[in-house]
C-alpha cells in the first residue's frame, strides 16, 4: 500500500472570483457548495459560468450536500508549483447526487484503496482570505469502511 499526499498542507493563494462566480466561492465561507441550476431544464451545472449551458438563460444557485460516487482519478506523480514537492497526490473526477461531475484533489485515501463508485464526501481548506478551497475525501460512513 503506497500513501498518498492530501495536499492539505500545499499553500493556496487567495481565489479571485468573477462576477458569475462570486456567490459560490462566498458560499465558501461557510463550508457550504453550490450548483447553479437552470430551472427551465430541471438540471444542475459545474463549474459557475453566466449562463446556462442547457438554453443560455438565467441560473439559480442551489446548496447541495456535496456526497457523490468517485467517477474516475489519477495519480499526479509530477506536479508544478506549488504543489511540487508534494507528489504523488491524486485528483479524481466525482458525480456528485445531482448529476453533476466535479474535478478536484481527492485527500486521505491510500492508493489501493480507491475504488471507481466508492461514496465521496466533501472536505474543506482553509485559504488566507476566509472561503474554502473544495477536496473530496472518501466517505465512510456511507461505505461502510
Amino acid at each position: 500500500m503506497s500513501d498518498l499526499n492530501s495536499t492539505l498542507d500545499v499553500p493556496r493563494g487567495d481565489i479571485r472570483p468573477r462576477s458569475f462566480s462570486r456567490a459560490f466561492w462566498e458560499a465558501t465561507r461557510d463550508k457550504k457548495f453550490l450548483l447553479q441550476f437552470d430551472p427551465r431544464s430541471g438540471k444542475h451545472q459545474f463549474f459557475p459560468r453566466a449562463a446556462s449551458i442547457f438554453d443560455g438563460g438565467t441560473l439559480e444557485w442551489r446548496e447541495v450536500s456535496g456526497r457523490g460516487m468517485l467517477f474516475s482519478y489519477t495519480f499526479v506523480h509530477r506536479a508544478p508549483p506549488p504543489f511540487r514537492g508534494h507528489e504523488p497526490f491524486v485528483i479524481g473526477v466525482v458525480t456528485l447526487e445531482e448529476g453533476v461531475n466535479v474535478m478536484a484533489n481527492i485527500a486521505h485515501v491510500q492508493r489501493d484503496d480507491l475504488v471507481i463508485g466508492m461514496p465521496m464526501r466533501l472536505l474543506w481548506a482553509p485559504l488566507p482570505n476566509g472561503t474554502h478551497q473544495f477536496l473530496f475525501e472518501p466517505d465512510r460512513a456511507r461505505s461502510g469502511a
